[in-house]
Parts: structure tokens; C-alpha cells; sequence
């Protein structure tokens, strides 16, 4: 646990009886070992408050988990789990659509380009009013939902059930790879991170044929990071752009031992 995470914590348990304690929190997250490769999944259910988090109170991009816990601490609100949610440019602007708590930030993108956003068909990862839903970037576009967060990565790893036409069994592109995927019959919006170096195919089979989630869609790779202190995961480096986090409220009891 990290010294700012200590320092908002104490200063909550000055100013207020005891802090419910983490036992009663439900498990979320869990390492999984999936066709031979270690991964960390995290399972949350659509009702679960999940929101997009770019820009800091002074104008500045959140850039690290704890910095974001700091922040919404002082509102009365914890981070229970957090992921890199997007690409972006070197100024941490979002690459693509980007949408937060309603004000639209950035366009959606749908022409072909370099790297692995432009390997179309690329896809947003959008919460509106019914929940979590990942689509592929054209048919949110004739979808048009109203969404209250959003952002868009590519490529898309599972289509409508299908891999992303371009992933290759035998690809030897390896990197630490991130991405989410929501099953559409349990309702579970589900992050997945690798703990080692995978492919694309390998990491889409893990949400098609491990996990069951129809569309599934690349967050990034190399810069991949996940915050998800259950399994005492805060992991750091360079400042990033756009984080996905799950938001509680701080809950306090009264110790009357």
C-alpha cells in the first residue's frame, strides 16, 4: 500500500469511527491460470459503479491509481479496482471516442490506421443507463447510445462470438496485454490483465472460451497496469491517460469494544 493511500486513510479514521472492515468487502478479483499462462480477472456485476477518469481537479491527467484514490477519498468514495482504459497520446489525450460522466471529449474514430487501434474492426467500451457493453466502433456509431462513459481501443478481440479476423494462433507479437469483455448471460462486465507475455489470440481465447463474453475488446499492451488491492496489486510507471475504475462509497462503523 502506497504512502498517499496510507495518508487518506489515517486521515479518514481521524475524522470518523472505524472503517468497515476489508473481510466485508465481496472478492472481485482473482489470479487464474488460463491455457498455461497467468492472468488476474476481475468480475463485477452491472450494477457495480464503474466510471471513466481523465483529468484531475487541477488540470492535469489523473496519470497513477493512487493519485485517483487520493482524489476520490476526499469525496467520500474509495477505488475498489482500477485499469488503464484506452490508448493515448503523448499528452494523455484519449486516442478516439472518449466520453466522461456525460460531456464528450473526443470523436469516435472509424477509419483504418496504424498500430493496433486502427487494426479494424476497433470498439468502444460504453456505460449507458441498462449498464457495461462493449460493440464494435461502426455499430456503436449506428447505435448511437446515450452514453455516460466511454472509451474507444482496438482492435476488437472476440466479435459477436467470432475472433477478430486478424488474430493469429501462431502470432509471435508478445506483450503484457489488457482488455474487458461482458458476458452478456451473467450480466458480468469482466477486466483481464496477463501476468506474462501473450499473444492476441491467446488473450481474446481467454474471453471467448474461458470466460463466454461475446464481444471483448483491447484496452492496451505494454503500458498495462491494474490496481486491484485485494490481491495487494498497485502497479506502477509512466503517467497514464484515461483510467477505468470501480467506485464505493467509504463506509464507516461505529467500535464500540
Amino acid at each position: 500500500m502506497t504512502h498517499h493511500i496510507l495518508k487518506s486513510l489515517c486521515l479518514a479514521l481521524a475524522l470518523m469511527p472505524v472503517a468497515a472492515r476489508a473481510e466485508d468487502a465481496p472478492s472481485h478479483c482473482a489470479r487464474e491460470s488460463v491455457y498455461d499462462a497467468p492472468f488476474v480477472i476481475c468480475r463485477f456485476d452491472q450494477s457495480a459503479d464503474i466510471r471513466l477518469f481523465l483529468t484531475a481537479p487541477d488540470g492535469e491527467a489523473f496519470g497513477h491509481f493512487e493519485r485517483l484514490e487520493e482524489t476520490l477519498n476526499t469525496d467520500g468514495e474509495t477505488l475498489v479496482f482500477a485499469m488503464n482504459g484506452g490508448m493515448y497520446h503523448e499528452d494523455r489525450t484519449p486516442v478516439g471516442l472518449y466520453i466522461e460522466d456525460g460531456e464528450q471529449a473526443q470523436q469516435l474514430m472509424t477509419r483504418e490506421g496504424p498500430g493496433n487501434f486502427g487494426m479494424l474492426p476497433n470498439g468502444v467500451f460504453y456505460i449507458d443507463a441498462s449498464g457495461a457493453h462493449v460493440l464494435q466502433s461502426l455499430a456503436y456509431r449506428t447505435l448511437a447510445p446515450e452514453a455516460i462513459y466511454a472509451t474507444q481501443s482496438g482492435p476488437m478481440l472476440i466479435i459477436d462470438g467470432e475472433y477478430h479476423p486478424s488474430l493469429n494462433p501462431a502470432g509471435t507479437s508478445l506483450k503484457r496485454r489488457n482488455g474487458v469483455g461482458v458476458n452478456e448471460e451473467t450480466g458480468e462486465v469482466i477486466f483481464v490483465i496477463s501476468d506474462t507475455f501473450v499473444n492476441f489470440h491467446t488473450f481474446a481465447r481467454v474471453f471467448r472460451d474461458h470466460l463466454g463474453t461475446p464481444n471483448a475488446l483491447y484496452l492496451d499492451g505494454t503500458i498495462s497496469r491494474v490496481y486491484a488491492p485485494e490481491l495487494s496489486r498497485n502497479e506502477q510507471g509512466l503517467r497514464m491517460g484515461p483510467i477505468i475504475g470501480v467506485v464505493e462509497a467509504l463506509e464507516f462503523k461505529e467500535d464500540h469494544q
